[in-house]
């Protein structure tokens, strides 16, 4: 039997191979290219259609945004009849010069609905100022990675923001002055 599936077997890795569907790399799997995504301009649509002020994280030379969505968190606010409403988000993430992952998800939902909507195995364990102001940390998480949350107000409004990922103090600490010191995007 074996014998009669061998033909088969070789035949399959013969075809792959000549397609290019399956590759050897002895040293385990390489880097690949960094996802390319547009952080300015889904933001800008993100201001506009989410209401809420929005910023664009002017960020350092080196960091690379990979990623981002709009999502929802059920009950997340207090609308204005006191309530309990759908909040909406804005995630962006970044590759930092280092190679760790950081994201930003700006809401307009209430500190703990937005921590919880990231990991809900979260408690508050201190604070991080950075240029003034302050941000909290949650950590407890199984894996690892603590959420540092602060609040946003403006005229127009107020966000609340949230880092997270698997990049260390300092990665954080650079996301949340470059986010914190950017005007929010014009609301349209």
């Amino acid at each position: 039997m074996f014998w009669s599936m061998a033909p088969l077997v070789l035949g399959c890795i013969i075809l792959a191979a000549v397609l290019g569907m399956c590759s050897f790399a002895p040293n385990g799997p390489g880097v690949g290219p960094v996802p390319k995504f547009d952080a300015a301009a889904a933001l800008k649509a993100d201001a506009a259609a989410l209401k809420f002020p929005i910023r664009l994280p002017k960020v350092p030379d080196g960091w690379q945004p990979n990623s981002g969505g709009r999502g929802g968190i059920d009950g997340g606010r207090t609308d204005a009849s006191g309530k309990p409403a759908r909040a909406v988000t804005s995630r962006v993430g970044y590759l930092a010069p280092t190679g760790m992952f950081v994201s930003l998800t700006q809401s307009d939902a209430e500190e703990s609905a937005l921590v919880s909507s990231i990991d809900t195995g979260l408690a508050p364990t201190g604070t991080q100022n950075v240029d003034g102001v302050t941000w909290i940390v949650y950590e407890g998480a199984a894996d690892g990675r603590p959420v540092w949350t602060t609040r946003l107000t403006v005229p127009s409004g107020a966000a609340q923001l949230a880092i997270t990922g698997a990049a260390g103090t300092n990665e954080y600490r650079t996301l949340a002055a470059a986010t914190q010191s950017s005007p929010p995007l014009p609301v349209s």
